[in-house]
């Protein structure tokens, strides 16, 4: 068990070595990240976790597509729109990284009004990276539309290999369903920073302690990681 010296008012812990010093650090209500809270650690944990899941999912889709001996269907062709009568290959899926990207800039600019406790900026800047948020969900709807309509299925396809269309669906549908609720916590955050509930202190979901703007800098870490994962789908799933 931790042993405590105890210095005027300040305890100082000496942790013994090995498993025991580990179990003693515990038992003592010792943190594990001496200078990060424990919502920052929690989320870097989540955030871990899922990308294990991620990763399972992209090392999934390259076995199929590697092992299939049916051909695969051409991103350029299967993602294409026609606007004005010419065909454009991957233009929406552009405009989706385009937007999904910008996004993460308005939230890093979040965060740093955030350090500097200004709350019109801060929550403005959360506001404008939800509707980014929400409009490259609503494009992913479309795209899901548009390839439902031409016959795309979990089970099949008119292109050519049956795994694209499972693949396509588990692997965006994931990651839309990440960043639907990014959008949600994002609002819910930016209304109580407008409200001024991390000056005040006030009682409710997800407020820390007076001063504290630590909620926007932990929606920021998610919200990066989703937008990270993203460039890794459209390098694989689009750009392969």
């Amino acid at each position: 068990m931790a042993e405590a010296a105890v210095t005027g008012r300040a305890q100082v812990y000496t942790a013994q070595p090995g498993l025991k010093g580990v179990a003693g650090d515990f038992a003592s209500d010792q943190r594990a990240f001496k200078n990060v809270s424990w919502g920052k650690a929690m989320m870097w944990i989540f955030l871990l976790s899922d990308t294990f899941v991620f990763s399972c999912f992209l090392i999934a889709y390259m076995t199929a597509r590697m092992s299939t001996t049916v051909p695969w269907p051409n991103a350029s062709e299967v993602f294409a729109l026609t606007i004005g009568g010419v065909t454009l290959p991957l233009i929406l899926i552009a405009i989706m990284t385009f937007v999904l990207i910008s996004s993460s800039g308005t939230m890093a600019m979040a965060v740093n009004f955030a350090y500097r406790r200004d709350r019109r900026k801060t929550a403005i800047l959360m506001l404008v990276t939800a509707i980014l948020g929400a409009a490259f969900v609503g494009m992913q709807a479309f795209e899901w539309s548009k390839l439902i309509h031409e016959g795309v299925r979990p089970w099949g396809n008119p292109w050519g290999a049956a795994q694209f269309g499972s693949s396509f669906f588990m692997i965006t549908g994931f990651h839309g369903t990440h960043v639907t609720f990014g959008v949600i916590f994002l609002l819910i955050v930016a209304r109580k920073v407008w409200r001024g509930d991390y000056d005040t202190e006030r009682r409710g979901f997800f407020t820390s302690r007076r001063g504290s703007y630590e909620a926007v800098e932990i929606m920021g870490l998610y919200w990066h990681f989703v937008d990270l994962v993203w460039v890794f789908i459209f390098a694989f799933f689009y750009l392969w």
